[in-house]
């Protein structure tokens, strides 16, 4: 059955637009997506529920049409276009050229006689169905037989289906005659006035007596009282209205039915489109509700494996694998510099010390079992894939001994090079069933982030097509129907095959990622940054941090108290009880009970978020809102509190999972539980550091942080010799700059002129605003505009730099880090003024932050080698933001300082010294300075 589907792409996008909170949609650079991603949404569900076999999305042009030369005011009453809603129409646009769904406008015609002319088209051309999605009532005279409007009743997620007899029961008319009664009644929308007094019903009733507008016409003498009255004197205005909302039948389009069949789209552009939209949640829907028309990519992934029966590993392995040649000496592993360049260290027990190997002598590995958590993981079994396209699949559980003997050294052999796809679950889950792997050349995951930060997935089935146009499906999926193999147990023949399939997938991969990150210069990233911090995270992982559960107990408890305490100080402010939970609820309270100054205007409302709230009590000082954000705090903390109680192993220990490849700066992000969200300079955040300890068979805890790490590496950059000349005379910078700044001696500069310049120093690092830094300081934008005229006077070099670093990033179209580390902003040209606003913010921040994250990684680096040479006990526990948590091992506090002091801080040559500050104690808040 053919069936066209026509959508009134303004129409959707505005309602979208207001049924979803503007503040709760929008990207990292600053693009407001809340009408992009509703309208998409809605997209999504009407492809599942209508499957239309043509469809197409039309847009105004502009509001200039034949209708507006007629009448000036038409539309007129309407408000002007939302700043947050600019834009967004040609992001909509994007995703349907990514969908491959086509979309027009013509110039003096709406969106509706678009629609109309196609609605009369497909009568032609013989189509089944018409379905019509508009918000606008004047589609309603297209309904017939065959077409139906599909009409938003609530947003866009619920749409009113209206035939012919569903708009004769609701309007009195057939759908025909609908543009007679709205010419009579009016519409507001339009800024079309109607007959004074004369309403939908009696309009209807006039229309049944005389058949149609025109028989109203011809016998309007013979309508009686004040109702006829008022039709007569209004008789121009009707017939006008009649010939504006009147549709267009015969526009001239620049395409035809046909060219509206459904096309396959391209799963590459969505995700590209998607990634710059951060729509993560959408396209996983997107991609678990449709599937193309054909299957995408240009094939599959063929392997010629088997099942390898016990006792035929080691015969394999020595067949279909081969050791990598002997590495040159003057070739040894190296680490990766400030300078970009590479220098020799001693050999390490990482999984990526030796340069990668031709993509023949590589063996992809796909492991298959259960999911890696708290630092372990169960392996049941194991894929092995050549690039010759030779396969096998080891059953874990029901080795023999000689195979499992066999298959261990074979995977702990350094010189037997191995690509995996993120690598640190599949290897934890080796590990503890004792099969260590060694020999990690690439780890196609890490390859794709170097190569794309900012992209929001690194799926292996995502990679093959976006990178080798492929997909990944192998014959027995998809002659079983089969979904592809995900990291969980199976046992059967076609999971065998998909595993190896993936494995295949993995080695072709890798091919390709590492020749485009040799051809950016970013290989060294990958094999001497990158993979040797995923071994020493591994061993983290696998150690974890001892906790105390008994405080922690007791903290969970003290916390519910202060929640059930704030609760009720709330209640008691005014009177009665009140889901402090509920925006809703406290819009009602807070503005119309208690009458304080609105917040933000949202589409539910006045907004209540925290910064709100902080606002709005520094000016009323209200009790109720002191209460509430007491209570805001507290249940906070009682939930962290909380996830690190379940959190914690039978060890007595928590295992933290450590990603490297969300943020798109370089740091590392930390989750089950997310250790780096603890608050560092608040009494109860030290309490909760209290409760992480040192374990049995150690002597204390060590913290080693860098003293202001960004700043001093702005410093390099900028190569300021005001601020290289503070830091190599060891002065607080704060105060040095504050004394320049405001021209006093550095003897004079008060703690409030202190914390002005440091929160504009580290602000400008981050691309801070002149009102952004008003907002954070709460004094007006002029004097937050006059203190840093006032910096860039006295640190030319800083603003020359932070000027320069956007103009350089937008002629090469990525920003770099120290260690060449890249991030792409392709926003930097773009002709969106927010957008292109945060590009350039990220453009000043994300050299800074970015070469901070890669020292601290070359820092976890040195410290872990120096550590593995001095065969000493003491280990690296965690890495929180700029700081490393060590245990101490007895005997070894002096040494492992000295060790620690040494390492770090010399990671990287710099114009200014790097600062380690280290403190030691029982736990992680003692050992803290």
């Amino acid at each position: 059955m053919s069936r066209l589907l026509l959508l009134d792409g303004h129409s959707l996008a505005y309602r979208a637009f207001f049924a979803l909170p503007a503040e709760n949609f929008s990207t990292t650079t600053g693009q407001t997506t809340n009408a992009v991603y509703g309208f998409t949404s809605m997209l999504i569900n009407l492809l599942r529920d209508e499957e239309p076999t043509h469809l197409a999305v039309a847009f105004d042009l502009s509001r200039q049409t034949f209708r507006t030369q007629e009448y000036a005011e038409y539309k007129a009453g309407r408000a002007a276009t939302p700043d947050e809603f600019r834009g967004q129409i040609s992001l909509l646009q994007e995703v349907l050229d990514a969908l491959r769904i086509r979309h027009v406008s013509v110039e003096g015609f709406e969106a509706d006689d678009i629609i109309a002319t196609l609605t009369t088209r497909a009568a032609a051309a013989g189509l089944d169905e018409v379905l019509v999605c508009t918000g606008d009532r004047d589609a309603i005279q297209l309904v017939d037989e065959r077409t139906t409007l599909l009409y938003p009743v609530k947003g866009v997620s619920e749409l009113s289906r209206m035939t012919p007899a569903a708009i004769e029961a609701k309007y009195g008319v057939t759908p025909n005659r609908y543009s007679d009664l709205a010419a009579l009644v009016g519409e507001t929308s339009d800024n079309l006035p109607g007959v004074p007094g004369v309403g939908p019903k009696t309009a209807a009733k006039w229309i049944g007596a005389y058949g149609d507008l025109t028989g109203v016409v011809a016998r309007v003498d013979e309508i009686k009282g004040k109702a006829g009255e008022n039709l007569r004197a209004h008789l121009d205005q009707v017939l006008r209205n009649r010939r504006l909302n009147q549709l267009v039948h015969d526009v001239d389009l620049p395409l035809d039915i046909a060219d509206l069949a459904r096309a396959d789209w391209d799963r590459d552009e969505v995700h590209q489109v998607f990634d710059g939209l951060e729509f993560r949640v959408l396209r996983d829907r997107l991609f678990a509700t449709l599937t193309t028309a054909e299957p995408e990519g240009e094939g599959g992934f063929d392997v010629r494996g088997e099942t390898l029966a016990p006792g035929t590993v080691a015969a394999w392995l020595r067949e279909h694998t081969s050791a990598q040649q002997p590495v040159d000496p003057a070739a040894r592993p190296e680490e990766v510099t400030a300078e970009g360049m590479t220098a020799e260290v001693e050999p390490a027990a990482t999984p990526s010390t030796t340069p990668a190997p031709p993509s023949a002598a590589r063996t992809g590995v796909h492991v298959v079992g259960a999911t890696a958590r708290f630092g372990v993981g169960d392996a049941q079994g194991l894929a092995l894939a050549g690039a010759d396209g030779t396969g096998a699949y080891v059953d874990l559980v029901d080795l023999t001994s000689d195979d499992e003997r066999e298959l261990a050294a074979w995977l702990a052999d350094p010189a037997r090079p191995k690509v995996l796809h993120d690598a640190k679950g599949p290897l934890h889950a080796l590990a503890a069933r004792g099969l260590p792997v060694a020999g990690l050349v690439c780890d196609t995951a890490l390859a794709a982030y170097l190569l794309k930060p900012d992209q929001r997935s690194f799926d292996l089935a995502d990679l093959a097509l976006r990178h080798l146009h492929r997909e990944l499906r192998d014959d027995a999926e998809q002659a079983s129907g089969q979904g592809v193999l995900d990291f969980a147990a199976e046992e059967s023949d076609g999971a065998a095959q998909g595993a190896m399939v993936r494995a295949r997938a993995v080695v072709d991969l890798s091919d390709v990622l590492v020749a485009e990150l040799e051809s950016r210069e970013g290989l060294p990233l990958l094999r001497d940054l990158e993979l040797p911090v995923l071994d020493v995270l591994g061993r983290m992982e696998r150690t974890g941090i001892a906790v105390d559960s008994d405080g922690l107990a007791t903290m969970e408890a003290d916390f519910a108290a202060k929640v059930a305490t704030a609760q009720a100080d709330a209640f008691a402010a005014i009177d009665h009880e009140v889901n402090l939970g509920s925006p809703k609820q406290l819009q009602v309270v807070l503005f119309e009970e208690l009458g304080l100054p609105k917040t933000k205007r949202t589409k539910t409302g006045y907004t209540t978020d925290a910064e709100a709230l902080a606002d709005l009590y520094a000016k009323t000082e209200h009790p109720f809102l002191e209460a509430l954000l007491r209570h805001r705090d507290a249940s906070r903390l009682r939930v962290t509190v909380e996830g690190l109680m379940k959190s914690v192993s039978d060890d007595g220990r928590i295992h933290t999972t450590y990603q490297q490849t969300i943020a798109a700066t370089g740091r590392l992000s930390s989750t089950d539980p997310n250790l780096q969200n603890i608050p560092v300079r608040t009494e109860e955040g030290r309490r909760i550091r209290s409760a992480f300890v040192v374990g049995d068979g150690f002597e204390s805890l060590m913290s080693a942080d860098y003293s202001q790490i960004e700043m001093r590496i702005m410093a390099h950059l900028s190569g300021d010799a005001g601020l290289i000349e503070a830091f190599r005379a060891g002065e607080d910078l704060h105060r040095f700059v504050g004394s320049r700044v405001f021209g006093v001696e550095p003897a004079d500069v008060t703690s409030a002129m202190r914390a002005k310049v440091k929160a504009m120093s580290y602000g400008l690092a981050y691309g801070l605003s002149a009102f952004g830094l008003s907002r954070q300081l709460l004094i007006p934008t002029s004097e937050a505009t006059e203190l840093m005229d006032g910096y860039f006077e006295r640190f030319g070099g800083v603003r020359d730099y932070l000027r320069d670093v956007v103009e350089q990033a937008r002629r090469a179209g990525y920003t770099e880090t120290m260690l060449g580390r890249r991030r792409y902003l392709p926003d930097l040209g773009s002709s969106n003024r927010a957008r292109r606003e945060m590009a350039e913010r990220m453009a000043l921040n994300a050299p800074i932050q970015g070469s901070a994250a890669d020292v601290m990684k070359l820092a976890m680096l040195r410290v872990d080698r120096a550590l593995r040479e001095a065969d000493a006990a003491s280990r690296v526990l965690l890495q929180v933001h700029d700081e490393l948590i060590l245990e101490v091992a007895p005997g070894e506090r002096e040494s492992l300082e000295a060790l620690v002091r040494e390492q770090m801080g010399s990671a990287v040559e710099m114009d200014v010294p790097l600062d380690v500050s280290v403190g030691v104690g029982g736990s992680w808040h003692a050992a803290g300075h």
